[in-house]
């Protein structure tokens, strides 16, 4: 009797997993249109076109009386926002951790996001400003809700689970940006069919993705389940100073505090060194691909557009493929597999011919097929270094690599073509970071690394 009832109960949680980790995949398949289809696709030239608008005869704007090009304006504000974010996450994750109420603070930080997102419907005429404000909002709201989304994997699955849970929720999240950006591929390319504007078609692109992200965002809000803080080390033993203090904490002092504590396991600070080179390197790819595109290669817009989306849909098969691969031979190897690849797609892509789209195709097939892996596993690998009690502070510092800290490779890449006049040049330079990432990861030790972070070594890691 007494074994049937620890079946029992052990049956009850196992479901009660399943169940959690169905409801957080959803919140990548809530939030993933906004950086698909406002940030990647419609929200730049369309937030360019308003500032141009507005502009004087020189083409400047004049934001709280500071000239600024009209063409710089997006850029300046996507910068703003991670600024914004950098000072909010680690208040929020250290007060999350500290509380155990990451859900209220998750439904906070999402339907401001989402509230921002769908209000950029109103962004017509010259309201650039108003575009700004509400970029700035919701770009700094995304990044404070995907830290504590991603805190939770450490909580609703065991360690052999991570690498494949992880890999779904990516693939939720790009199954829902391919969708999504079909449906507002076909309104935009027929709007005249419609009986709208090109521009009203684009702001109702834009809200439709607030309203997406509130709309799913329901689902985990309601699957997940918040937890009693743990007891960190920290705690017990009466030193934390700033790390346990006043949870209002200034974010850059929290987030002084976050290192401070994270040099007491430098293997985790490894791999999150490494981690930060060869994201950057990704997501600068991400973001200059399509400059690549049309200035290099002469591509049209909808080819662009068309190769947006091959990624989309590739990174869902790649995400999961990755998943497995790493049951096989382990999530670090698996990464290591990747920034291979992505080092061989840039070569490749340094010797694309102009005016060619069909191997600008294959180029993007190369690039879905790495992109959703190599960030899933990495998301996974790095949930096994965080501390028990401490999952929500650290993946701020986390998604702030992720989010907050890639500024080296636009840098590298503006500077190799100021100095080349060559996208091709700048586009292979972007090379030294999978190759220094490459290098930094494989000398991370993560079975010792997982252990002093005092949390249980799986089998394959």
């Amino acid at each position: 009797m007494g074994t049937d009832t620890v079946r029992t109960d052990a049956d009850d949680e196992a479901a009660g997993r399943r169940r959690e980790q169905r409801g957080w995949y959803f919140y990548d398949w809530a939030c993933s249109v906004y950086s698909t289809s406002v940030l990647t696709v419609f929200l730049g030239p369309y937030l360019t076109s308003v500032a141009e608008e507005a502009a004087d005869a020189e083409g400047f704007v004049h934001p709280l009386g500071i000239p600024v090009r009209a063409g710089s304006f997006f850029p300046y504000s996507v910068s703003l926002s991670v600024i914004v974010a950098v000072l909010v996450m680690p208040l929020v994750g250290a007060a999350a951790d500290r509380t155990g109420r990451k859900k209220p603070l998750l439904a906070t930080a999402a339907y401001v996001g989402a509230t921002a997102t769908t209000a950029m419907f109103f962004l017509g005429g010259d309201r650039y400003l108003l575009g700004g404000v509400l970029l700035v909002v919701a770009n700094a709201a995304q990044s404070v809700a995907m830290m504590l989304y991603n805190s939770y994997l450490p909580q609703i699955a065991p360690p052999e689970e991570r690498d494949a849970v992880s890999s779904r929720g990516w693939a939720f999240g790009y199954a829902s940006g391919s969708l999504m950006l079909i449906v507002n591929l076909v309104l935009y390319l027929a709007h005249d069919s419609f009986s709208v504007s090109e521009s009203t078609a684009v702001r109702i692109c834009l809200a439709s993705a607030g309203v997406w992200w509130g709309a799913f965002a329901l689902i985990p809000l309601r699957r997940l389940r918040d937890r009693r803080p743990a007891k960190t080390s920290t705690e017990a033993g009466g030193t934390g100073g700033e790390a346990t203090g006043n949870p209002i904490a200034p974010g850059f002092r929290q987030l002084a505090a976050t290192i401070r504590d994270m040099r007491r396991h430098p293997l985790t600070l490894a791999f999150l060194l490494a981690y930060l080179v060869y994201n950057d390197g990704i997501q600068t790819v991400i973001s200059q691909a399509s400059i690549y595109g049309s200035k290099e290669l002469g591509l049209g817009q909808s080819t662009l557009i068309v190769a947006v989306l091959l990624v989309q849909v590739l990174a869902v098969a790649g995400a999961l493929t990755m998943g497995r691969l790493a049951r096989t031979y382990g999530a670090k190897r698996t990464i290591l597999g990747s920034l291979v690849a992505w080092t061989l797609t840039l070569a490749a892509g340094y010797f694309l011919p102009a005016g060619a789209p069909v191997w600008f195709f294959v180029l993007a097939a190369g690039i879905g097929l790495v992109l959703g892996g190599s960030q899933a596993l990495s998301r996974s690998l790095f949930s096994h270094l965080v501390p028990p009690g401490k999952e929500a502070e650290y993946f701020s510092a986390y998604e702030m690599s992720d989010r907050g800290m890639s500024w080296l490779g636009p840098l590298l890449f503006g500077l190799t073509y100021q100095l080349t006049g060559s996208y091709r040049d700048a586009i292979i330079s972007l090379v030294a970071f999978f190759v220094i990432g490459f290098a930094l990861l494989a000398r991370v030790p993560v079975r010792r690394a997982i252990s002093d972070a005092g949390n249980p070594v799986p089998t394959r890691i």
